[in-house]
């Protein structure tokens, strides 16, 4: 592995903007624009009545590339805050995922056995499928969803991560 490679690293960053039209498509444009990748987005509206949503952001890089995200995010005009969970401290990051997997006899039983493991909940169920729900860090439902490849796993949809800092540190 190389040095550049060693010092890739994954951030959670958190975005405090106006919710108004556009905003979004401007953060997006900034990572697109430079060739930042995006491994995860979710956007949503706060509730504290000043008419603002947090975007949370998953990608990776350099620390330096790392950095020139978050001051070329701050510098957009909506940007209220931007904060790098995975530096600036503690902080609790989770994402809810649908599995779908089809089977029947043994495979079926062994999926709901895993399930159970994991804590994830049966939100549908037929003769011959099951949708499991589940929440919690992205390795847990990434290995979840290694596991059911195997015993008919036939969709996934996930939401995306929702981080925000531990105690009384805000962004």
């Amino acid at each position: 592995m190389s040095t550049i490679e060693a010092a890739i690293r994954s951030a959670t960053i958190s975005v405090v903007v106006e919710n108004e039209a556009g905003v979004l498509a401007r953060v997006i444009g900034l990572f697109a624009g430079r060739g930042y990748n995006i491994d995860s987005l979710t956007v949503a509206p706060v509730d504290d009545g000043r008419g603002r949503s947090r975007i949370n952001i998953v990608t990776s890089g350099t620390p330096m590339v790392i950095e020139q995200i978050k001051a070329q995010l701050s510098r957009l005009v909506p940007v209220h805050r931007v904060a790098d969970l995975t530096q600036d401290g503690p902080h609790i990051a989770r994402e809810m995922a649908l599995v779908k997997v089809i089977g029947q006899g043994n495979a079926r039983a062994e999926a709901l056995r895993l399930a159970d493991a994991f804590r994830a909940r049966v939100v549908d169920a037929s003769t011959e499928s099951f949708v499991f729900e589940m929440t919690g860090q992205t390795e847990k439902l990434d290995a979840f969803v290694e596991l059911m490849r195997p015993l008919g796993l036939a969709e996934v949809s996930r939401t995306g991560v929702a981080a925000m800092a531990r105690g009384t540190r805000l962004i």
